[in-house]
C-alpha cells in the first residue's frame, strides 16, 4: 500500500478549497463533524479537481463558522483544555501559532503521541482529517494552506479527544481479519456513538508481540486497513456510513506513518487497533451478508462513481479502497456506493 502516490495539484485547486473551508469549524450541530477537507483532498488526490468546487457549492449549506475564541492555551496550561470541545477555536489558534514557529513534523511528533490515546474522539474524524492533512503535506508542497490544514486538524483532535473504556483482552487471534470478526459486539447498538462507544469491554488480543517492531507494526497496520475494508463489502450494511470508519481511521494512521519517528509506529498501531475495534464493535451485524458483484473492476472506475456519487464517506472510503488495491477492495468501494445515498443524481 503506497501512501505517497496521487494526481499532483498543479492547478490550485486543493489550496483554494482549504483556504474556503477554513473559516469554518470542524463541527456543525453541536458534534457532527465537517468532512469537506477530507472529501475535497481525496477528489483532488484521485484526478477529480474539477468537480470539488461544485462539491463544496453544495456542502457549504452543511458547514457553521469557526468558534470564538475562549482564552490562549499555551505550553504550561494545555492540559486543562484537552478534551474541552468548547476550546476548539482555542486549540485551532494554538497550532497555528505552533506549525508557523517551527517544522511541521516537530509539531506533529510532539503531538500525536499526547493525541494518540483519544484517537476514537470524535467518531474518528479528528485523526481521519489529520492523516488526509500528512499525507498531503509529504506530497512534497508544504504551502501554507496545507499546513494550516494539520493545525486544524490536530486542533479539532485536542478539543475531542476522549478516552475509551478500560478494555480486557481475550483470547488471541493470528490475523486482523479474524479479529474483526472476533470482536465482541456492545449489547445495545442504539443511539449515538458515544453510548456505543460507552459500552465496550473486551477487544481480541491483536496484534502479535512481534508488533513492538515498528516495521512488523506498518505491516500490521496494513494488514488491518485491508482487512477491514474487504470486511466492508460483507458487513457495511449494518451501518453504512458509520463502519467506514473501521477502515478509515486505521488508515489515517498508516498514512501518518511517514511523517513519523519510527519508535511511535507500535503505539501507533496499537491506537489504530483500538478505534477500527470499537467501530466495528458498535456498528457491526451480527451476520454477513454475501456480496459478488460480476466484472472486473478499476480504481479509475470506483473512484469515478464515488465522486458523481458525492456522500462525504463514500468519497473517503473509496479514496482507502484505493490505497489497499486489490479486487476485493474495490468491490468494498463499490458496495459503499450502493449503501450509501447518493449527494447528487444518479448518472
Amino acid at each position: 500500500m503506497d501512501h505517497t502516490t496521487g494526481t499532483l495539484d498543479t492547478s490550485g485547486t486543493l489550496d483554494e478549497a482549504l483556504q474556503r473551508l477554513h473559516t469554518s469549524g470542524p463541527e456543525r450541530h453541536g458534534w457532527l463533524s465537517n468532512h469537506g477537507p477530507m472529501a475535497v483532498e481525496a477528489l483532488v488526490r484521485h484526478g477529480q479537481a474539477g468537480s470539488v468546487h461544485r462539491w463544496l457549492d453544495h456542502y457549504r449549506n452543511k458547514l457553521e463558522d469557526m468558534p470564538s475564541l475562549n482564552s490562549r492555551i499555551t505550553a504550561t496550561n494545555w492540559r486543562a483544555a484537552l478534551g474541552d470541545p468548547q476550546r476548539i477555536a482555542d486549540w485551532t489558534a494554538y497550532f497555528e501559532r505552533e506549525t508557523a514557529e517551527r517544522p511541521w513534523r516537530e509539531v506533529l511528533a510532539e503531538w500525536w503521541p499526547r493525541l494518540l490515546p483519544g484517537i476514537a474522539a470524535g467518531a474518528t474524524h479528528p485523526v481521519i482529517r489529520v492523516g488526509h492533512a500528512v499525507r498531503t503535506l509529504l506530497s512534497g508542497d508544504a504551502g501554507a494552506p496545507r499546513v494550516t490544514e494539520l493545525a486544524h486538524g490536530l486542533g479539532y483532535w485536542a478539543a475531542r479527544h476522549q478516552l475509551l473504556p478500560e478494555i480486557t483482552l481475550t483470547g488471541r487471534t493470528q490475523s486482523a481479519a479474524a479479529s474483526l470478526d472476533a470482536v465482541p459486539l456492545v449489547p445495545e447498538q442504539e443511539g449515538g456513538i458515544r453510548d456505543r462507544f460507552a459500552q465496550l469491554t473486551a477487544f481480541p488480543d491483536w496484534p502479535a508481540a512481534s508488533a513492538s517492531d515498528p516495521e512488523s507494526a506498518r505491516a500490521d497496520l496494513s494488514e488491518l486497513v485491508t482487512a477491514a475494508v474487504h470486511r466492508y463489502a460483507t458487513h457495511g450494511y449494518g451501518e453504512p456510513v458509520m463502519l467506514v470508519h473501521a477502515a478509515t481511521a486505521p488508515n489515517a494512521v498508516l498514512r501518518t506513518l511517514p511523517a513519523l519517528p519510527r519508535e511511535l509506529w507500535p503505539s501507533s498501531l496499537a491506537a489504530a487497533w483500538a478505534a477500527s475495534a470499537a467501530v466495528t464493535a458498535a456498528y457491526a451485524p451480527t451476520a454477513p451478508a454475501s456480496y459478488a458483484p460480476t466484472g472486473t473492476l478499476t480504481a479509475e472506475d470506483i473512484f469515478e462513481r464515488a465522486a458523481a456519487h458525492g456522500d462525504d464517506h463514500t468519497i473517503k472510503f473509496a479514496d482507502t479502497a484505493l490505497d489497499v488495491g486489490d479486487q476485493a477492495a474495490l468491490i468494498a468501494g463499490l458496495r459503499s456506493i450502493e449503501l450509501n445515498e447518493p449527494v447528487f443524481s444518479r448518472r
